[in-house]
């Protein structure tokens, strides 16, 4: 098989592992982990059961390709939204509201990281963490530019973007109770004058 060949069969393997994935995340999104099987999301995919144990070894394995890719998304999203804005001050209240919208959207994500049954998944708790360091990182820039322009004070950064991640993940409470993201993101601009007030030079 010559060069060109195998990259084609490479990115069409690639392309049906992507497929799979997609439809995984849909499975998993209706039915929720425990009560999907390695049959369902074969159907779905149009697969036979067969060639989707050629790509995955366990439903597990699909589970954690899919929260993988939910976790990256998000990401990638939030980057997306806080370099579109230049003033520090709508770069966290981007992130904010990024961040709430895709709680509520990525459901696989959401309910991995706050099910107690799916944290007993090893892989879970090393994707919360990559998830943390990356969120982490993103508020720490941010912090850092509003610094330097003396929009925010001095700061200890590293502190106060750990906190803004605590925050985060107090806000994911009434997400879930309530399920309406236009009642979250109405309170943001009061939620951020609370916190600006600690953080303003």
């Amino acid at each position: 098989m010559d060069q060109n060949s195998h990259l084609v069969e490479s990115n069409m393997s690639e392309n049906v592992k992507q497929n799979i994935i997609q439809v995984a995340q849909e499975t998993f999104m209706k039915f929720g982990y425990r009560k999907t099987t390695m049959d369902e999301i074969a159907v779905a995919a149009g697969k036979g059961k067969s060639s989707l144990y050629y790509y995955f070894k366990s439903k597990e394995e699909v589970f954690q390709a899919v929260v993988e890719k939910e976790a990256k998304f998000l990401i990638e999203n939030i980057k997306c939204e806080v370099q579109l804005h230049e003033d520090p001050k709508e770069q966290i209240r981007q992130y904010i509201i990024t961040r709430i919208s895709g709680v509520i959207k990525l459901k696989t994500l959401s309910k991995a990281v706050r099910d107690t049954y799916l944290s007993n998944l090893d892989f879970i708790e090393e994707i919360r963490i990559a998830f943390d360091n990356q969120e982490i990182a993103i508020v720490s820039g941010i912090l850092q530019n509003g610094v330097k322009l003396k929009v925010f004070r001095q700061l200890d950064i590293p502190l106060t973007a750990r906190t803004f991640s605590t925050i985060m993940k107090g806000l994911e409470i009434p997400i879930f109770i309530r399920k309406n993201e236009f009642e979250m993101i109405k309170n943001i601009d009061e939620i951020l004058e609370i916190l600006f007030k600690g953080i303003n030079h």
